[in-house]
């Protein structure tokens, strides 16, 4: 009986442990037909690479503390570019006009294009100790792609939510979406 109980706690941390390592929680993802690595990693590589922060995950805490805390976050998690996350414009403007939009606590029915377009995001009441964020890749006025990301967090500094950026970045810039590679018969 004694080696059943024992046996039973084991059986049950190994069931649970993925379930406590797991930092974030990945929705579904949408990308462009338009979108392709390629060109993501061209435009970002040894760049500064636009960030824009819509909304405040932390209602209790000043945006711009918010922000400030953020970008260290995602520079650690960045994806494989040598780029550098910025909330600054680039000048002179840059064309095609890329950069990634974080929503915090979007509404439920938010279209990404009209977000890329510059229309301002509408949102929804969040949840306290929820980081929730809409993320959005842009090009000009159009998505390239797109997906949601949640984890449990309190705060801006809170290691969870590095890990939701780790996560997040290869998802929302995929290595595996390179549009020539499925049009082009002469691409090898």
């Amino acid at each position: 009986m004694r080696h059943a109980r024992g046996l039973a706690a084991i059986l049950f941390a190994l069931i649970t442990a993925p379930v406590a390592c797991l930092a974030a929680v990945i929705g579904g993802t949408f990308f462009a037909s338009q979108y392709d690595y390629r060109e993501f990693f061209a435009a970002t590589d040894g760049k500064q690479f636009q960030v824009v922060l819509a909304g405040n995950p932390f209602p209790g805490i000043d945006p711009a503390v918010v922000a400030r805390d953020l970008l260290p976050a995602m520079q650690a998690a960045k994806p494989r570019p040598a780029l550098t996350f910025t909330y600054d414009k680039p000048w002179p403007p840059t064309r095609p006009d890329y950069r990634l939009v974080l929503v915090f606590d979007p509404a439920n029915n938010l279209n990404s294009d009209p977000v890329c377009a510059g229309e301002p995001p509408r949102f929804r009441p969040g949840t306290p100790g929820r980081f929730y964020l809409y993320a959005i890749y842009c090009r000009n006025d159009r998505t390239m792609s797109q997906t949601t990301a949640w984890t449990d967090a309190t705060g801006p500094t809170d290691p969870r939510i590095e890990r939701l950026f780790r996560e997040l970045f290869p998802v929302i810039f995929s290595e595996q979406q390179n549009r020539w590679a499925l049009t082009d018969p002469n691409f090898r």
